[in-house]
């Protein structure tokens, strides 16, 4: 036997109710207020390479230079900030609070010869860029082959004997 449910008129009025009481339980009387910079809001980061550099970009608008510090210890690259609490007045009540306060922490491994004590920092509409030049080492070079005579093997390279 199929049931056949029919609408009742105060199904509406109850989810009204429900929506109602969600509105005012919400932001509307409890504003929320941002937590300090916790674990997962570190800054985004964009990490390319050239042939002469490895390019590092966080992003980090809102925060003046002066309060970021940049660490780079052997491959390891750390940049960490702190931004202090706005002093608030008596007279004020937020409304809404959601500018982000607070330090974070970001470090991260790069790959083995880069010349650290080289490195580049600059900070433009809220992304930092570090540049951190590759040592010559590592650097790509360009092996150029040479024609040689059919009695030579191709390539430049030669020395040894032969016999």
């Amino acid at each position: 036997m199929t049931m056949i449910r029919r609408p009742s008129p105060f199904d509406e009025l109850f989810s009204l109710r429900r929506a109602m009481d969600r509105l005012f339980d919400d932001d509307l009387v409890r504003p929320r207020v941002w937590r300090p910079l916790t674990l997962g809001a570190e800054p985004a980061l964009d990490i390319t390479t050239t042939p002469d550099e490895l390019v590092v970009k966080a992003s980090l608008p809102g925060w003046n230079p002066e309060d970021v510090d940049i660490t780079l210890t052997g491959s390891t690259l750390t940049i960490s900030g702190e931004m202090k609490e706005e002093a608030r007045r008596e007279e004020e009540s937020w409304i809404l609070n959601e500018i982000r306060r607070g330090s974070f922490s970001r470090t991260l491994e790069l790959p083995e010869g880069l010349v650290g004590d080289r490195t580049t920092a600059s900070y433009e509409h809220g992304v930092l860029t570090l540049r951190i030049p590759k040592a010559e080492e590592i650097k790509p070079k360009q092996i150029r082959i040479t024609a040689t005579s059919d009695a030579q093997p191709a390539g430049e390279i030669t020395g040894g004997t032969t016999g």
